[in-house]
């Protein structure tokens, strides 16, 4: 039994080893780019100029068959304690975030003005609402500026490019630290983005379908 543990310990090094050499040769482009064309992850953005020099920047994006009038409402409802983040609710809950996504659009939460302050549960940070461009681009940035997160609206004649951008501080967590945000937060922050586009695309889609 003890030959099998040290072999199932030794594989699971080696297995790690591998995917930690991998990843950043063959798969972190596409996790930080996941549906956005090179063209989009190169371009400048609203919000970019809050945040010049960050450490991470995850550029995702997704087509809907929508106008940006049926993404809108779902973008600017969005938070804790109001229409969710459309993403694994049970997984941002286990952090306290109180997400709880809608499937209908909540008139109570259409006036989000720049300057409005969104808070995440109530142990995480508070966003706040920097660009509010209707229909074009909705951007917002913690209270400690090390975060950046911008949502855009491209028409593509019927269909809307919706842009999702994060620029994020570099942490101060030696190489350890950086090995852990590559590894973990990287592909973790995609398993919940892809969702949370996929959510509102749907959303948006069914909206608008429905006149």
């Amino acid at each position: 039994m003890d030959n099998v543990l040290r072999s199932s310990v030794r594989a699971g090094l080696l297995t790690a080893g591998i995917a930690a050499a991998l990843y950043p040769l063959l798969l972190r482009r596409w996790c930080l780019t996941w549906g956005a064309t090179p063209e989009e992850a190169r371009e400048a953005l609203p919000g970019d100029d809050l945040l010049p020099a960050p450490g991470l920047i995850a550029t995702r994006a997704v087509t809907v068959d929508a106008p940006p009038g049926a993404i809108w409402p779902w973008l600017v409802q969005m938070g804790s304690g109001r229409g969710g983040a459309y993403t694994y609710d049970w997984i941002e809950n286990l952090f306290g975030l109180d997400m709880h996504s809608a499937d209908e659009i909540l008139p109570q939460f259409q006036d989000l003005r720049a300057g409005d302050l969104l808070p995440l549960g109530t142990t995480g940070p508070r966003m706040r609402a920097e660009i509010v461009d209707p229909e074009r681009a909705l951007v917002f940035r913690s209270e400690d500026g090390n975060w950046v997160w911008a949502f855009v609206l491209h028409p593509e004649g019927r269909a809307t490019r919706l842009i999702s951008r994060n620029r994020i501080a570099a942490p101060d967590s030696g190489p350890l630290g950086r090995l852990v945000t590559m590894m973990v937060m990287e592909p973790g922050s995609l398993v919940m983005e892809r969702k949370m586009l996929l959510g509102m695309k749907a959303r948006a889609e069914r909206l608008a379908h429905a006149g």
